[in-house]
């Protein structure tokens, strides 16, 4: 069942992507496609001068992978297109020209931290914990943990990916990186947000461009890494601890 949408403006130089799902904001391959494409499209859009992504509602951020595709998948090259879907957009976010602001209002799990991981500067409210799923439905997340790893540690992201099930705040992802700022309330977080979009806007593109790839600096070959992982991913999916597990989540 692919529904949702990814929803974008661009005013002033600001380009807005919003991404949203009715369970919970996951992300469905046509939501994963829109995304990736979308970034590129701004990338090398003269227009646009900085990337804000956001997730639609006022719950959950991002539930990651979309249990109702992953159930579906018959083969393994299915599987690995579904998860090529987060390598895209993950690949996308690191290879675009432009620097991302990444807005997280809520929950993010599996992929959702992945995609949060992926932008270069995150703003967060109090409810935004995070939680990498993967190994509690016998997959682990192999796509999403170089950029996890990246944002937050080896250290940090291993006892996310080994101790699936926990959540941890959004103070703790705060304190390992993954999060810039955290704010109390969404409209705190927007007002701050604003503020530094004011500056950022009006700062010189080429700077930031040279910027971005300073931060990037040492994951070219994510390419070809990235569509490994998707392949590990895509095979375990197929298992029937992975399908056992997936049901017994949909159904709790």
């Amino acid at each position: 069942m692919q529904e949702g949408h990814v929803i974008t403006t661009l005013e002033k130089g600001l380009a807005t992507i919003e991404f949203g799902h009715p369970a919970s904001n996951a992300l469905p391959g046509n939501i994963l496609s829109k995304l990736a494409k979308t970034i590129t499209e701004f990338s090398s859009n003269d227009a646009c001068k900085l990337i804000l992504l956001k997730s639609a509602g006022k719950r959950a951020f991002c539930a990651g992978a979309s249990f109702d595709e992953l159930i579906a998948i018959q083969n393994i090259e299915d599987g690995n297109e579904f998860f090529s879907g987060f390598a895209k957009v993950i690949n996308a976010c690191r290879t675009c020209s432009k620097l991302i602001i990444g807005r997280i209002h809520g929950k993010a799990v599996g992929g959702g931290v992945g995609i949060a991981s992926a932008v270069d500067y995150a703003f967060a409210t109090d409810a935004a914990s995070v939680k990498l799923s993967e190994l509690a439905v016998g997959i682990g997340p192999f796509v999403v943990g170089p950029a996890v790893e990246r944002k937050i540690g080896l250290s940090a992201m291993s006892d996310l990916a080994i101790n699936a099930t926990a959540w941890r705040s959004a103070q703790w992802a705060t304190s390992k990186g993954l999060y810039t700022h955290v704010f109390e309330s969404v409209e705190l977080m927007d007002k701050g947000i604003a503020e530094l979009v004011e500056k950022l806007i009006n700062s010189n593109p080429e700077a930031m461009k040279a910027l971005k790839k300073v931060f990037w600096k040492g994951t070219e070959h994510w390419d070809t890494l990235l569509s490994e992982r998707a392949k590990i991913s895509g095979t375990l999916v197929l298992s029937d601890f992975t399908r056992n597990a997936i049901q017994a989540f949909k159904k709790s």
